[in-house]
């Protein structure tokens, strides 16, 4: 498979559209709550695309290159996971020209756009649903849904769903008029509005002929677009269907090592590393994160904010492309969804500006050092609570040491060179005996780049 060259070069900023900023009053649906509100799975806070496009200057000023929107479609909930109609944008957000806008502006920082395709289940306001529903297989869109006949347990929907949410109804994707509708939804916004690519929802629930036909569709129509999956467990079987998959795995790992303790520095490079391998040549194409819609965001869980810096850092500099789930760069909380899909706070009094510094800090590192984006990685210590690997492309090669349990002194890495901490202007000198530093403080992380390397 060819993978799309831009993608490793990128950072992706995540947004949960109905939380970012509300700048349409005007489009509110009835009972929008006031911004900021404890967030509930039932009502709407405003968010819209005027408010993305007008922040866009935030991201351009955090560095990041790239932009995922969570669905945008015509729906009836805040997560518009429950598409009605796959062809308009959602009133309450805007329009096509809205979109078209947003992309437009986005394109001229920098910054590609790619939008959420739920193609496994849509919405019961979706009219072919709708049909489905009152006129059976008598209708037009017989075949569209799975039925069976016979009473069902009290609560239970006469038709597949997606995790048993009546309001979800599955799409049969095995239909080729469904597959034909999906196919020209993923192509249409493409041309339409100029997107760069699809994040797909939960693929493992759709059969993998349909992927097929979709792969083929998107090499021919748009070889360019990035296609990544929403993948929580093992990749691999997805990966010659998409360039990438969200890298949850590897989530884990970083929790393990930075946040919890139950990984030690060892275990934590053995998992690193199996997951590179399994990966293989999509490894730079894995979307890395440490926070999303869907888990408790990475302040709640660290509880402290040095470890969700060291977590941030370990994201930004493992193979794979980072992915900031919006208000994580300065240090929103959150539990479970709901709770984790607050609005995001516009006032600056309310950030963790070192938490933002910090971020924009990896970000402009991974910019400056191509090891860091394309580079393999070669264990060089592992020493209980502390790790340091090498990456290196083309001449590049960058140190990183994460730290994340007490002091640990005397350590030697088995390098040579002169070797910079980035963003500081103290050297280190390797001898025979290899790179030794007297003491690495505990809960931290030092990056280094070789003196002389090409970036």
């Amino acid at each position: 498979m060819r993978r799309p060259d831009w993608v490793p070069d990128t950072v992706f900023y995540q947004i949960f559209p109905d939380r970012f900023r509300n700048s349409r009053p005007d489009l509110d649906p009835p009972g929008t709550q006031p911004w900021g509100t404890p967030p509930d799975r039932v009502h709407f806070q405003g968010g819209d695309l005027a408010g993305i496009t007008e922040s866009l200057g935030h991201l351009e000023t955090l560095g990041v290159s790239g932009l995922y929107l969570n669905p945008i479609f015509t729906a009836g909930t805040n997560h518009r996971y429950d598409t009605h109609d796959y062809f308009t944008v959602d009133p309450h957000l805007g329009d096509l020209g809205g979109l078209r806008e947003l992309v437009t502006e986005a394109h001229s920082k920098g910054i590609r756009v790619i939008l959420d395709g739920v193609f496994n289940h849509c919405g019961d306001s979706h009219p072919a649903f709708v049909d489905w529903q009152v006129n059976g297989d008598q209708g037009e869109h017989a075949g569209w849904f799975t039925g069976w006949p016979g009473p069902q347990p009290a609560g239970e929907p006469a038709y597949q769903t997606c995790g048993g949410a009546a309001y979800l109804p599955k799409l049969n994707t095995e239909n080729p008029e469904v597959r034909e509708h999906l196919l020209r939804c993923a192509t249409f916004w493409i041309e339409e509005a100029g997107i760069d690519g699809w994040r797909l929802d939960v693929p493992w629930k759709v059969e993998g002929g349909f992927w097929d036909e979709f792969t083929k569709t998107m090499e021919t129509y748009a070889p360019d677009a990035y296609i990544v999956g929403e993948v929580w467990r093992n990749a691999t079987p997805y990966l010659n269907h998409f360039h990438g998959c969200t890298n949850y795995l590897q989530r884990g790992a970083i929790f393990g090592f930075c946040l919890g303790g139950s990984l030690d520095g060892e275990d934590f490079m053995i998992e690193v590393d199996h997951l590179v391998d399994r990966h293989g040549d999509a490894a730079d194409w894995m979307l890395n994160l440490v926070g999303s819609h869907d888990t408790p965001r990475l302040r709640t869980i660290a509880g402290d904010p040095q470890k969700a810096r060291l977590a941030s850092t370990a994201m930004f500099t493992l193979p794979g492309v980072p992915l900031i789930y919006y208000g994580d760069e300065i240090g929103l909380e959150g539990g479970d969804d709901p709770d984790c899909r607050r609005a995001m706070p516009w006032d600056p009094t309310k950030w963790d500006h070192q938490q933002f510094d910090h971020v924009r800090s990896l970000i402009q590192t991974r910019k400056e050092h191509a090891a860091l984006r394309r580079g393999g990685l070669q264990r060089l210590a592992e020493r209980n609570g502390l790790v340091a690997f090498l990456r290196e492309h083309d001449g590049d090669q960058v140190i990183v040491i994460l730290n994340a349990r007490g002091a640990q002194r005397h350590l030697r890495l088995p390098v040579s060179g002169t070797w910079r901490e980035v963003g500081e202007a103290a050297t280190h000198t390797a001898t025979e005996n290899g790179l030794a530093f007297d003491e690495i403080p505990g809960m931290s992380a030092v990056i280094l780049a070789r003196e002389g390397g090409h970036r």
